[in-house]
């Protein structure tokens, strides 16, 4: 294998992965708009409109597996960024919250 084919190679291998996980909103814009200014050429960054849904649907898979619950939300190299960690709503926390109470 040739320097060059190797350094190829290599460069690929050593990409951070950043996904980005949005409803394309005016909520969600900004955090994108912010990850694309701070990637450098490193990062690569893949961004799923969970509204519009990819073609393979594996942005639906890809939320199962990382336990998204809200959006905006971002993995970096396939783990969910712990700002990025929220349990779902749940009937018993809106019950808690005085939702339903007279």
């Amino acid at each position: 294998m040739t320097k060059r084919i190797y350094e190829y190679l290599k460069t690929k291998e050593m990409k951070r992965q950043v996904e980005i996980f949005t409803a394309n909103c005016p909520v969600c814009d900004p955090v994108v708009q912010m990850i694309r200014e701070l990637a450098c050429n490193e990062c690569e960054v893949t961004t799923y409109d969970l509204v519009k849904q990819c073609d393979d649907k594996i942005c639906l898979s890809k939320i199962d597996e990382y336990g998204i619950h809200k959006i905006p939300a971002v993995a970096v190299d396939g783990k969910l960024l712990d700002c990025c960690i929220a349990s779902p709503i749940s009937k018993e926390k809106l019950i808690a919250a005085g939702i339903g109470q007279s």
